[in-house]
């Protein structure tokens, strides 16, 4: 049963109206994009396939993933000629007409990933546009998924730095204390459980500054119990910045990192400040010792992740920063040689989309 045209003026194309608006149209692109984040076989796909339909004006538009499965927005009169254009241009040819059919590949990566088939009295160069328009979303979305990807298994290998030495020195002098002061080594253990809790068990990519305090306070109970009088710390964070969501494991291992590489290697040990307090509509947290410091060279190397000093997680926390709140928000370490480190972390105290879980 042959599909009645659509009348004429729901079929003009945005692209063709004399008094188109550049907005309307950059409007409808940025919504294609979005419905394409999750790929060809997302929940967005059909959003996407109806907003090109209205864009090229179109009486229907398919979206194939390699598969070659269609998900329409209006109805084909010839499902079979458009799945064979489909499976054409995905298997051999880039595009393929026949009217009032037409298909064009879509790629990403230079991979062909999809088809677009359009049924319309529609230009097939403006058919190409729009290919070339879903392409770039497509690619882009396979990007984010792979930083995602990569970010994840940063994390991950973040959690399992641990430093054995630490590990064997805190249980060593915890089990020091049983005899002598038993209530102190129950206190000592429970704070090396929440430790271990909180730096490896599964959490959502986000937390508050209130938990990453809290993991830093215990870190630093089990580090004064293990350096003695070498190590003095003074934490102070200002209670309207408590709340504040920031990446999980953004500023225990800079803490971990001035212990390690700024207090232990000096004989004499020295101080540990962390402080946390708003600045406008940013949360600015530093982390400073007192310690042997390091040129600025080495500094470079350490935000690179590059070196024979990699530190404990610094590079892995900036890049974690800058891929949430952008290049603006990295980490500044400030630092000498034989002057001690500064580093500061600044982020923002609202980022849409940044929400512990």
């Amino acid at each position: 049963m042959a599909v009645p045209a659509e009348p004429a003026r729901q079929r003009r194309s945005l692209l063709a109206r004399p008094r188109a608006e550049p907005v309307t149209t950059l409007r409808a692109a940025r919504a294609i994009a979005r419905g394409l984040s999750d790929g060809l076989a997302g929940p967005g796909v059909h959003t996407s396939a109806r907003r090109i339909r209205k864009l090229l004006g179109a009486r229907a538009v398919g979206l194939a993933d390699l598969s070659g499965t269609l998900s329409w927005s209006g109805r084909t009169a010839d499902p079979v000629a458009a799945a064979e254009l489909a499976d054409e241009v995905l298997h051999a040819e880039t595009q393929r007409s026949r009217p009032p059919l037409a298909a064009v590949a879509l790629d990403a990566d230079d991979e062909v990933v999809g088809a677009i088939v359009v049924e319309g009295e529609v230009p097939l160069s403006a058919i190409r546009e729009v290919a070339l328009l879903v392409s770039d979303a497509l690619e882009r979305a396979r990007l984010e998924a792979s930083a995602d990807q990569a970010a994840q298994s940063e994390l991950r290998a973040l959690r399992a730095e641990i430093s054995p030495h630490f590990v064997y020195n805190a249980l060593t002098v915890i089990a020091s204390q049983v005899k002598p002061d038993p209530d102190r080594s129950r206190e000592l253990m429970l704070d090396f459980a929440d430790y271990i809790r909180y730096s490896l068990a599964r959490h959502g990519e986000y937390t508050t500054v209130a938990d990453e305090f809290h993991a830093i306070e215990t870190y630093l109970a089990l580090q004064r119990a293990v350096l003695g009088d070498r190590l003095r710390v003074q934490v102070r964070v200002a209670p309207d910045v408590l709340a504040v969501p920031l990446p999980y494991l953004a500023l225990q291992p800079l803490v971990e990192n001035a212990i390690r590489h700024g207090i232990e290697p000096d004989g004499d040990g020295g101080l540990v400040q962390v402080h946390g307090e708003a600045e406008g509509n940013d949360c600015v947290i530093s982390i400073e010792d007192d310690g042997v410091g390091m040129d600025p060279e080495t500094a470079e190397q350490l935000l690179a992740g590059s070196g024979d000093h990699a530190g404990l997680g610094i590079a892995n926390v900036d890049r974690r920063l800058r891929t949430v709140y952008g290049s603006w928000f990295g980490l500044v370490i400030e630092t000498a040689q034989d002057e001690g480190t500064r580093v500061i972390v600044r982020v923002p105290q609202f980022q849409p989309g940044v929400m512990p879980r």
